[in-house]
C-alpha cells in the first residue's frame, strides 16, 4: 500500500514537472524569428526566413512588418512572392551612401510589409517570409531585425527587444540573424574542385593498380596451369617410360 502511494506521488510530480516545462517551452517556439537558408557569412549573400507563428486561438495574423537594421543597412533586399499575400518595400535615403559593384547607393530598403489578402495566418499555423539579403555586413557577428505583429482583431505585438547576452530572453523579442565568419566562395570552389580532382586521380591510380594486380595474377595463375599440364605430362611419360622397360627386361 505504501509502495502504490509513493508510486502515485511520483507519477504526479512527473506531471507537474511535465506540464512545467511544457508551459516554459512553448512561448519560446512562438517567438517571430529568422533563420538563413544555408549560410548566411560575413560580406555574402543569403536568403532568410521570418517565420511568424499565430499566438491566438480566435484571431488571425493579417500584416506582418519586418524592419531592417539602420546600423547595417543592406544594399540588396529582395522579397519572394508569397501566395496570399502582398508586399510592399520602403526605402529610406541613407546619411552615409554604400558601395556595391563600384556604385555608390544613396538609398536602401529599410522596412518590408506583408499584408494578407485573405484570411491571413489562421489560429495553430505559421507563415515563413523569405528575403534575399546582401551584402552582410563584415563587422558584425549579427543583425537584429525588429517586427511587428497585427491580428485581425486589430492587436498589434511589437517584436522589438534586442537580446542581451547574459541575460534572460525578453518578453519579446526582435527576430536575430546570427553572421558566420566570411568565407571565399571562389576558393573554396577551387579547392573542391582540386579535392574532386584529387580523388579522382586516385580512383585512377587505384585502378591502375588494380588492373596490374589481377594482370599479374592472371599471369601467375596461367604460369601454375601450364607447370601443372607440363608436370602431368611428365609424369604419365615417365610411367609408361618404366612400364615399357619392365616388358622388356621380362621379355
Amino acid at each position: 500500500m505504501q509502495i502504490s502511494r509513493t508510486a502515485s506521488r511520483v507519477t504526479a510530480a512527473v506531471a507537474v514537472a511535465g506540464a512545467t516545462v511544457l508551459a516554459v517551452s512553448v512561448p519560446a517556439f512562438a517567438h517571430v524569428g529568422v533563420q538563413p537558408e544555408g549560410v548566411a557569412a560575413k560580406g555574402g549573400y543569403a536568403v532568410v526566413d521570418f517565420k511568424v507563428p499565430n499566438e491566438r486561438d480566435d484571431a488571425s495574423t493579417t500584416k506582418v512588418e519586418v524592419n531592417l537594421p539602420a546600423d547595417h543597412p543592406l544594399a540588396s533586399v529582395m522579397p519572394q512572392p508569397v501566395p496570399g499575400w502582398s508586399v510592399k518595400v520602403t526605402k529610406s535615403k541613407l546619411d552615409k551612401p554604400l558601395t556595391m559593384h563600384g556604385e555608390k547607393i544613396g538609398e536602401a530598403v529599410t522596412k518590408v510589409t506583408w499584408t494578407a489578402d485573405g484570411k491571413g495566418i489562421q489560429p495553430g499555423y505559421f507563415q515563413k517570409f523569405p528575403l534575399s539579403l546582401g551584402a552582410l555586413p563584415e563587422d558584425t557577428d549579427q543583425l537584429v531585425f525588429k517586427a511587428i505583429q497585427t491580428y485581425s482583431d486589430k492587436e498589434v505585438v511589437r517584436w522589438i527587444e534586442v537580446p542581451q547576452k547574459g541575460q534572460e530572453e525578453p518578453e519579446n523579442p526582435a527576430p536575430t540573424l546570427a553572421l558566420s565568419a566570411a568565407t571565399d566562395d571562389h576558393h573554396g570552389t577551387a579547392a573542391a574542385a582540386g579535392d574532386d580532382d584529387d580523388a579522382k586521380g586516385g580512383d585512377k591510380d587505384d585502378a591502375h593498380e588494380e588492373t596490374a594486380a589481377a594482370a599479374n595474377s592472371d599471369g601467375t595463375d596461367t604460369t601454375a596451369r601450364v607447370l601443372g599440364i607440363v608436370g602431368i605430362v611428365i609424369g604419365v611419360a615417365g610411367v609408361a617410360y618404366g612400364v615399357l622397360a619392365g616388358r622388356r627386361r621380362t621379355a
